[in-house]
């Protein structure tokens, strides 16, 4: 699954380690997740969501057919 999380994230100026503090996950779950190494599990999802104020549709994006 493709995501637009780096790019959100160098929007907000925030440094891998300070999104992860936010989400109380390892800064390297996020880079597994910027790399498109890791999936999230869905409640982690709505919390990257709400925290870019965003569907989640607008920063996870599926893979092409």
């Amino acid at each position: 699954m493709n995501n637009r999380l780096r790019e959100l994230r160098d929007a907000k100026g925030w440094s891998q380690g300070e999104l992860a503090a936010q989400l109380d996950v390892s800064r390297q779950t996020i880079n597994a997740l910027e790399t498109g190494k890791y999936d999230p599990s869905l409640p982690l999802a709505f919390k990257i969501a709400h925290l870019f104020a965003c569907r989640i549709e607008d920063v996870f994006l599926p893979d092409p057919a």
